[in-house]
């Protein structure tokens, strides 16, 4: 274990490269910072401009350090770029940047494959709804300019579908798996952005409409702009309490749930059918058992037509209970499942990013032979150290909610805090690399960037949830549906 000297000397480090080396000038005002410093060995083709994904935890960290200036630059940046071009009306860029003096926004027409990302736009209103909350600075969220770019926001989203569920359905690649990895559908992650987007925005409306002395009770005078933040609202809570309904009764499950779901019939018909999604027993992988144990339990990574998708998907079950889709009693499972599976989740790099890999046959055909995405490499079960600050943030979180000790918060500390030890005695030495690679994530990988932003300042998050303030991860707490639905009714 590390003496505290050493560790400071680390965490300067991690400040120092965040500070003078990764930060990114717009007009002279600091707006985000580059996926990965520029090395002189290296060309680092696109991660030297700000991606939004990426920024997220960078502006988190900002908000927690003080620099919330710069967090407002990043928000109003990115709404600048919101397209108001068809077919893309709404959405927020994957990334930005500045081209002879010109921005130069990405909505996915340059990208590897000409992958669309989602999770940009859904990041943007639940980092404002931080922004707004840990700053007090509600004169910004009430900008005719913020609520116009939450309406376009929520007009791309609330809009009439082919398919009856609450869920966003999406391509292959649309979120932090950016490449074929058979996770199009109704993949967690974007699941679970949707719901704590939704909440942001909601929360967010709520502000200019009570400024305004909104109330469905009272007579108003026509206002379209406000009649139309009113509708987006309603729909807004509704589209919530479905979606959170449809993700504990489809995506969770446990020992014992997994054992209904191999008795039910199949070939059903009609409103009362069981077997909604007609999965037969076969598709439920031999490894569930193992896995869960008696006392685990997780999100599954996506549900489809006879096809659900049991791998287990890190950061869409750290969001979902960060963003409470999970109750208390169900993250205290979560957290069993990982306590269960330590050896296959943090190992020797923390954290995996999905695990199993897909092998063989399923390799080739569902990734395109990607030799980036080779089994233990990359998204394919590779170790990304920037996720686990968002398992320290669910962890403490859930403590701060739940007053009364429980087994899985002691030993989650334990955990948490070994591996944090483990952070800070291999970043340094290994380059600060985006992700490792192999059964244990013992090895750099192949692929992978040195000095990556959000390796970097994963490290300096999870520093300040552990060493400075733990109670920071209330900070992550979004507006609850009960509060919603009270608000203006």
């Amino acid at each position: 274990m590390m003496n505290p000297q050493q560790i400071e000397q680390i965490i300067d480090q991690a400040r120092r490269l965040l500070y003078e080396e990764a930060m990114i000038k717009l007009d002279g005002e600091f707006v985000g910072t580059v996926a990965a410093i520029p090395q002189d060995d290296c060309h680092d083709l696109n991660y030297t401009e700000v991606f939004i994904r990426d920024n997220i935890p960078v502006m988190v960290f900002f908000l927690l350090d003080g620099k919330t200036e710069i967090v407002r630059n990043f928000l109003e940046t990115c709404l600048r770029l919101q397209s108001e071009r068809f077919p893309t009306y709404g959405i927020f860029p994957t990334s930005f940047v500045e081209v002879e003096g010109e921005l130069k926004a990405d909505y996915g027409q340059r990208a590897i494959g000409r992958v669309c990302s989602v999770d940009a736009s859904l990041w943007w209103p639940i980092l404002a709804y931080f922004y707004v909350q840990r700053t007090g600075d509600e004169a910004w969220a009430r900008q005719t300019d913020v609520q116009l770019g939450i309406q376009k926001f929520l007009n791309l989203i609330l809009h009439p579908i082919f398919r009856d569920a609450p869920t966003l359905f999406v391509p292959d690649g649309a979120f932090m798996i950016d490449r074929p990895m058979d996770v199009w559908g109704s993949p967690l992650e974007i699941q679970t952005l949707l719901y704590g987007a939704l909440k942001s925005a909601a929360g967010l409306l709520l502000i200019d409409l009570q400024a305004k002395g909104y109330s469905s009770h009272k007579e108003h005078p026509f206002d379209t702009f406000i009649l139309e933040q009113s509708h987006q609202y309603d729909l807004s809570v509704d589209w919530l309490k479905k979606l959170r309904t449809y993700l504990l009764k489809h995506y969770w499950i446990n020992c014992n749930i997994v054992q209904t779901l191999r008795r039910r019939p199949t070939e059903q018909y009609g409103e009362g059918a069981s077997n909604e999604h007609n999965v037969h027993t076969e598709t439920i992988p031999n490894w569930l058992q193992h896995w869960l144990g008696d006392r685990g339990g997780y999100l599954i990574g996506n549900i489809r037509t006879g096809r659900p998708d049991f791998r287990f998907f890190t950061l869409g079950n750290c969001l979902g209970a960060i963003f409470d889709v999970t109750s208390f009693a169900q993250q205290r499972s979560f957290f069993r499942l990982v306590l269960d599976n330590q050896q296959e989740l943090c190992s020797q790099m923390p954290l995996r990013i999905c695990h199993p890999p897909l092998m063989d046959d399923d390799w080739r055909s569902k990734t395109g032979f990607d030799r980036k995405n080779l089994p233990w490499s990359y998204h394919n079960a590779g170790h990304w150290p920037c996720l686990f600050w968002f398992l320290v943030v669910a962890v403490m979180r859930h403590h701060y909610h739940c007053s009364h000790g429980t087994v899985e918060y002691a030993e989650m500390n334990n955990l948490i805090r070994h591996n944090y030890q483990v952070l800070l005695r291999r970043l340094p030495k290994q380059k600060w690399a985006e992700y490792f690679d192999g059964p244990t994530g013992f090895w750099v990988g192949q692929q992978a960037r040195s000095y990556q932003t959000w390796t970097i300042v994963g490290l300096l998050l999870v520093n300040h949830f552990l060493e400075v303030n733990p109670q920071d991860a209330l900070m992550f707490d979004l507006p609850s549906l009960k509060t919603l639905n009270k608000a203006i009714h």
